[in-house]
């Protein structure tokens, strides 16, 4: 593995053994932290189209369950490794810890390209993964949501899948719903609306005005792209955005909600009308006051960090940033909210549609999202002020906070037998 391309669960164990040190973590405590409590490695036999059988390797990694039952998505891609959704899972207790809800870290993924498969393909492949994880899933165990090229979709199958091998309806079994079998308004939008909480939350410290500030996001996803259109309402000026084909750029601001549509028709980003051609590597240098990464981990390196223009960096993606690259930004006074308080609205509206689900009630969407603001400005304002009185930065400060919360329930738990 290159330096420029680290493996995630170096750097997860790495900023864990930096924030033991500074928490003068028990010694037990933090070995145990270290390691998952479960992997679950599985191999999914599907029945493609064209009548052959494809093998994909997938699993479930559930780190820590000391706060309350595991949480965390479901990803399929091409590059899942069982490192990366072990980093993915220590990352999601810790982003849990920092919101205060009652759940402990996991994470799944399926190493297959969802792009290159049918609806049907993608159907029998979940049903397959959902059914040989069956037993270590759950609502009180282990609670599965969508995740990168995963959807509603794809929970809904999930979530049919397990009911009927119960016998009866559990739609509390999974998060990120349909609203029509249980999921909760405002649960789409929700990482992207914890995002920009953050943005101006950082925003108002910065004493920076959002009205006409430029912004460029890297990766125009669900979260990416409804980024762009809440940061846009909020009278930011969006100058470029992303996706795996490339991007585009107008430096007199682009409609959000049009770059969206053309993306709908076209299948890409590139071409919008009167935008610029560029690189999503080119993006990420771009003269702008916020930078939203929303793509994939390790888009911001050590080689690239000293080009990076940006006032304020929103990980709105897991892991965007190396360890070094995330020095070299710091040095050069870039504020950074980092991704595990960042993109925290999702797993937070998760949480409240898992207790609509256990309670059978449903929430209004501005219920939901004031409850999502008072967690996140809670979260961004709890770490502020944790930075300040440790004199340390942004994400020393998230993991300080996470890894604590975690440590004490670890420790107030013992061990059994």
């Amino acid at each position: 593995m290159s330096l420029e391309k680290p493996d995630p669960l170096d750097i997860a164990l790495q900023q864990l053994s930096t924030t033991a040190e500074k928490l003068d973590l028990d010694d037990g405590v933090h070995e145990i932290l270290r390691h998952p409590k479960r992997a679950l490695i599985v191999s999914i036999p599907v029945k493609m189209d064209n009548g052959d059988v494809k093998v994909f390797m997938g699993c479930r990694v559930q780190h820590n369950d000391a706060r309350g039952p595991y949480k965390g998505g479901i990803r399929y891609h091409p590059d899942v490794t069982l490192s990366e959704v072990t980093a993915l899972a220590m990352w999601m207790t810790w982003k849990c810890a920092i919101i205060d809800i009652p759940y402990g870290g996991a994470k799944g993924g399926v190493c297959c390209n969802p792009k290159k498969m049918s609806i049907g393909e993608l159907e029998r492949l979940t049903r397959r993964y959902a059914s040989m994880i069956l037993d270590f899933i759950g609502p009180y165990q282990d609670v599965p949501a969508p995740d990168l090229y995963t959807d509603a979709q794809t929970m809904a199958w999930v979530v049919d899948t397990y009911s009927r091998f119960k016998g009866y309806s559990i739609p509390e079994v999974a998060t990120g719903k349909p609203i029509i079998i249980g999921g909760s308004l405002g649960r789409e939008e929700a990482t992207s609306r914890g995002v920009t909480f953050c943005v101006r939350e950082a925003a108002k410290l910065m004493r920076m005005s959002l009205n006409g500030a430029t912004v460029a996001v890297q990766g125009f996803g669900n979260v990416g792209w409804n980024a762009a259109r809440l940061l846009s309402e909020m009278g930011c000026k969006i100058v470029a955005v992303s996706d795996t084909r490339g991007g585009i750029y107008d430096s007199k601001g682009m409609n959000p909600i049009a770059v969206f549509e053309h993306k709908e028709k076209t299948g890409s980003v590139l071409g919008f009308r009167g935008s610029e051609k560029i690189s999503n590597e080119e993006l990420l240098e771009l003269k702008c006051d916020i930078l939203v990464p929303a793509a994939l981990e390790n888009q911001i390196t050590k080689s690239n960090a000293t080009n990076v223009k940006a006032k304020l960096l929103a990980e709105a993606a897991n892991g965007p940033t190396t360890p070094e690259a995330d020095k070299i930004l710091r040095e050069k006074g870039i504020f950074i909210i980092p991704d595990i308080l960042a993109n925290a609205g999702g797993v937070a509206a998760s949480y409240f549609e898992w207790v609509q689900n256990l309670t059978r009630e449903h929430w209004t969407e501005e219920e939901v999202n004031k409850k999502l603001e008072g967690k996140m400005v809670k979260a961004f304002n709890d770490i502020y002020e944790l930075s300040k009185r440790q004199k340390v930065d942004m994400r020393t400060a998230a993991l300080m906070l996470g890894v604590r919360r975690v440590a004490e329930a670890t420790k107030i738990l013992g061990l059994w037998p």
